[in-house]
């Protein structure tokens, strides 16, 4: 049985741009698909994949302002060895082919995530 009061010590986190104003539909498939790739990414060479799967695979949905915020942090994340996956959009519906709309994290443990990503703000 899954224990609500066990204190997680893994997470994914997944920063969206919020100046692109996506609706509902559409970030929430962006976000699908940056926990998919990270997931699968960290599946085959993350040594945290197994207990963060064990643990309910925790993810929290972060906001930053534009496409340098997100790549700043992108690559802060990158430099100390975190898994991270871009989302660039196929540019069917909303928005231009090739648009980087999100980033993945992790998963990780939740201090190093929080070092990258801890003064974001939820959505």
């Amino acid at each position: 049985m899954f224990n609500l009061f066990k204190k997680f010590n893994y997470k994914m986190a997944i920063v969206i741009r919020d100046d692109l104003k996506l609706s509902k539909g559409k970030l929430s498939v962006q976000v699908a698909h940056a926990a998919v790739s990270c997931s699968i990414k960290s599946e085959k060479n993350n040594k945290f994949f197994k207990e963060w799967f064990s643990e309910g695979q925790k993810k929290v949905v972060l906001k930053t302002d534009d496409l340098d915020s997100l790549l700043k942090i992108f690559n802060e994340a990158k430099s100390v060895g975190l898994t991270t996956e871009l989302v660039k959009d196929a540019g069917l519906t909303e928005i231009p082919p090739g648009t980087i709309t999100v980033l993945g994290i992790g998963p990780a443990p939740e201090d190093e995530i929080n070092k990258i990503v801890g003064k974001l703000k939820l959505v």
